[in-house]
């Protein structure tokens, strides 16, 4: 016999609001479950896991600091490296973005005890704690409208992956559009009280405005489905349906004017800072554009969603073609054609970004972001299709003819096992890349204020200029690099305004990546020096062993660091320890990412 159908979501009148809605009558409260989490305990569970990632995640992409941290650091102290994307040339970042993040750190300021690197934190605090909130709204929907099962294995699929962990309480826009994704998706999935079509359309056009224009994509399932169900229902319905979608794209443009007074102000020109984003990122011509920067394979974030979210990837890409044999298999009528489509669309976003950005030649790690809580969602409802089929206790099936304790122990050997994985690579990213934030804290006792903090070969590790000490400043020293490097925001306070250097337009800037000889400092110039060594490792005229030359500089501190060249894929992949029974050729290799200060000769 074939699996009995599981009912995902409740039933529908096309156009209309669901039961539940206006004027249905009370709701009837759900029986209790062994699987129901209460939303505050969920928010409990989700805050802890973004605070240990606030509190111990590598920066990983150069992008959150030269972009984000920096600028914000320049509102905050006045001073900060600035990229070509903050030139009034180009202008393709929203102020709007950073002064809500410098408002947040300007608070921290108030508070007592305050330091730079504590208003770093403080903000990476904040973000996790939005971070928690939004995913307990997301939670809380699934909870109450398709299953509580389903609502707990979208929680486990976030907080033991490592691709939350990168996310959660990063300073990026990605980051942000991820949040706003479980809000719009939470938003379209509840019909509970009436559809919330207004409310969808304005989360997700915030993160569009804010943050990056392409997560907007992730709503067109959504109106797809609004369509459809309107056009299959009366005209009242197609009437009221326009409505919400033109209530939402007003809330929208309300978000778009604030974008563009802010952006405005610091810019000192019109200027449509989302509009630049997507003419930039497909219209820029040749030479130009997102593609100069790198380009990967197709099967790129197959691999890299593999690394960060294992098996619950699988369950997402899974999900489609469960549902649809569980359709078409199943002889039960308890889900209706409503039903059968509200669970396409809900699973649909995840497929419709992974596809487009596989197509796309220029590709990163966090341009994933945003799809995360589509990703989630689909992985707990294909592991409850699964659950639901192998769970038949009917003798005369396959799988009924299982033991139930051995079903129970495959079950669980395939989660926690999955769980094991993602902590071990949490665990190893910290261990091996987090040196970054841990070497430059010696330096509010031996440093200076004017001191120059000087970036070779390592620039791109460069945490910001919030582990700094007051007025110290980092520079950049000629490496093998030939790209753009930042510049410097100008200090000068030209005009009306404390922000002169976010509308004067710097020197040296390009949408090329075309090397500026002027963003370079002579090493004579620098009072301190990060360098990374590896053993093993040949050095090169632009790039010597820094740490080796005991003659010219000390070591203030150092943290050990992966060689990722000379260590086996195993350990690179997940947390190894260094234990006898490992054998060697699985064990990590490490270097040294060392703070050094310049000898002053006698």
């Amino acid at each position: 016999m074939p699996p009995k159908a599981v009912r995902l979501v409740p039933r529908a009148t096309p156009g209309r609001a669901p039961a539940g809605g206006p004027g249905s009558g009370p709701l009837k409260k759900k029986p209790a479950t062994p699987f129901a989490v209460k939303p505050i305990g969920a928010f409990y569970v989700f805050f802890v896991a973004n605070l240990l990632a606030a509190l111990y995640a590598p920066i990983q992409d150069c992008d959150e600091t030269f972009n984000y941290w920096e600028p914000t650091h320049y509102l905050s102290h006045h001073y900060g490296l600035q990229t070509w994307e903050y030139s009034p040339v180009y202008a393709i970042r929203s102020w709007l973005y950073i002064s809500l993040h410098a408002l947040v750190g300007s608070f921290r300021r108030l508070l007592p005890f305050s330091t730079k690197v504590g208003e770093f934190y403080f903000i990476r605090y904040v973000l996790a704690f939005a971070c928690a909130l939004t995913q307990t709204q997301m939670f809380r929907v699934i909870n109450n409208i398709l299953n509580p099962r389903i609502a707990l294995f979208f929680m486990m699929a976030l907080i033991f992956s490592p691709g939350m962990f990168h996310a959660s309480a990063s300073f990026l826009p990605s980051s942000f559009t991820m949040y706003t994704t479980f809000l719009g998706m939470s938003m379209f999935m509840n019909w509970r009280g009436g559809l919330k079509t207004s409310q969808g359309i304005f989360c997700f056009a915030v993160g569009g405005i804010l943050g990056w224009p392409f997560s907007m994509a992730l709503c067109v399932p959504f109106l797809v489905e609004e369509a459809v169900f309107a056009f299959l229902s009366d005209k009242d319905a197609v009437i009221e349906a326009i409505m919400r979608g033109l209530r939402g794209v007003i809330a929208g443009i309300l978000a778009l004017a604030a974008e563009f007074l802010v952006s405005g102000f610091f810019y000192r020109k019109a200027v449509v800072v989302p509009f630049n984003i997507v003419f930039y990122n497909i219209f820029a011509g040749p030479g130009r554009g997102p593609d100069i920067y790198g380009t990967e394979p197709w099967h790129f974030y197959v691999r890299n969603l593999l690394l960060n979210f294992n098996i619950w990837f699988v369950l997402a890409l899974a999900a489609l073609p469960l549902f649809t044999v569980q359709k078409i298999f199943s002889k039960s009528q308890q889900a209706s054609t409503v039903t059968g489509l509200r669970s396409i669309i809900f699973m649909s976003p995840f497929y419709l970004w992974l596809a487009i950005f596989s197509l796309q030649p220029h590709k990163e790690e966090r341009f994933m972001y945003p799809v995360y809580p589509a990703l989630a969602l689909n992985a707990a409802m294909a592991l409850h299709i699964i659950l639901a089929a192998f769970g038949q206790t009917d003798p005369k099936t396959l799988v009924g003819k299982i033991p139930g304790r051995f079903k129970l122990l495959i079950v669980s050997m395939a989660i926690i096992g999955s769980v094991d994985v993602g902590v071990a690579r949490i665990y190893g990213i910290y261990t091996a890349y987090s040196a970054p934030l841990k070497i430059y804290e010696p330096l509010e006792s031996v440093g200076s204020s004017g001191d120059s903090v000087c970036l070779g070969k390592e620039w791109y590790r460069f945490p910001s200029s919030y582990h700094l000490p007051k007025n110290m400043h980092a520079k950049f020293i000629k490496s093998e690099f030939t790209g753009l490097l930042p510049g410097e925001f100008s200090e000068a306070r030209t005009g009306f305004g404390l922000w002169s250097g976010a509308w004067l337009e710097p020197a040296g800037m390009n949408d090329q990546n075309i090397e500026d000889f002027g963003k370079y400092t002579d090493i004579r110039a620098c009072n301190f020096l990060v360098d990374t060594y590896y053993p093993g490792s040949e050095s090169t005229e632009l790039e010597p062993h820094y740490i080796l030359d005991m003659e010219h500089w000390e070591k203030v501190a150092c943290a050990p660091f992966l060689d990722a060249s000379r260590t086996h894929m195993l350990a690179r992949t997940i947390w190894l320890p260094d234990l006898p029974f490992i054998p060697p050729k699985f064990r990590p290799t490490w270097g040294e990412h060392c703070l050094m200060k310049k000898k002053v000769k006698a």
